[in-house]
């Protein structure tokens, strides 16, 4: 039991969605946006303890890279220790942010893992001669024009895509294998797969640490009487954001909202991956 007088506050950071996809009216998960909240949780109270909350199912490893070196250079700078909850899933991008903390737990019918990179595309050779459009594309740099959608795929192009790829995934399995050290029981093959798995399932494997909710567990830690105190990125108000918005008028607005309806087609996408 920790002796203060007042009840003791635990700051919680959530991180909710996909990250680095945004549009005007719709923010993603970014270090731009959670930068402040970020700073505000490891300053915020004297325990020694921030709660993250990851419910996301991935998105840009460059984000969650940039978030995931925040949180653990605050923890240093401020001798936090991190614990994060994952939700209905802390897949990809998420599971990349469920490792800044020194403990993760999930509740039991999470999911959890997918380390791994995608790229998806759709290919329209014969689309434009259908109908009867010709498409003109004029490029300096013999590789500018590489996975055009609408030209056969070159098999050129798909290999330098995978490298590319392998070096990211290389970049989270060691992470990974750096923030889960001891902890981790499995073949490289399967864990880094691409593959993801139940709570329990993650907990055999050492990509958690066990089964509880971020308030059972921090009343456990700290007393009946811990308070968590959620802090929220500084987003603005959706008239704010239309303000903001290129061109927040007319064809610009509409424009606006067409990238938000991709954007949400794209969320829903990522989304259903994981059966959510």
């Amino acid at each position: 039991m920790w002796p203060f007088t007042r009840k003791p506050v635990v700051p919680v950071l959530r991180f909710s969605g996909p990250i680095g996809m945004a549009t005007p009216l719709r923010p993603g998960l970014s270090l731009t946006s959670y930068a402040g909240a970020i700073e505000k949780a490891f300053s915020l109270s004297k325990l020694p303890a921030v709660a993250v909350v990851v419910n996301s199912p991935g998105g840009s490893p460059v984000q969650s890279n940039l978030i995931f070196n925040r949180i653990r250079q605050l923890a240093a700078e401020k001798e936090k220790r991190v614990y994060v909850f994952c939700e209905d899933v802390a897949a990809s991008g998420g599971y990349f942010l469920a490792i800044a903390g020194d403990e993760i737990y999930a509740d039991p019918s999470s999911i959890i893992g997918s380390i791994g990179v995608v790229s998806r595309s759709f290919g329209f050779v014969d689309l434009l001669q259908r109908l009867g459009v010709e498409r003109r594309v004029y490029t300096a740099g013999t590789d500018k024009n590489q996975l055009d959608p609408f030209l056969p795929e070159d098999p050129g192009d798909v290999a330098r895509l995978k490298a590319i790829q392998q070096d990211v995934h290389d970049v989270f399995i060691g992470l990974v294998k750096e923030r889960r050290l001891g902890k981790l029981k499995g073949s490289d093959g399967e864990l880094f797969s691409g593959a993801f798995w139940s709570a329990a399932k993650a907990a055999d494997f050492g990509l958690i640490d066990g089964i509880a909710d971020v308030r059972s567990k921090m009343r456990q830690m700290f007393g009946d009487t811990v308070r968590l105190k959620v802090i929220e990125p500084d987003r603005g108000g959706l008239l704010s954001r239309l303000r903001r918005a290129p061109g927040a008028s007319g064809l610009g607005n509409g424009l606006a909202f067409a990238d938000d309806l991709v954007s949400a087609m794209e969320t829903r996408s990522l989304w259903s991956r994981f059966g959510i």
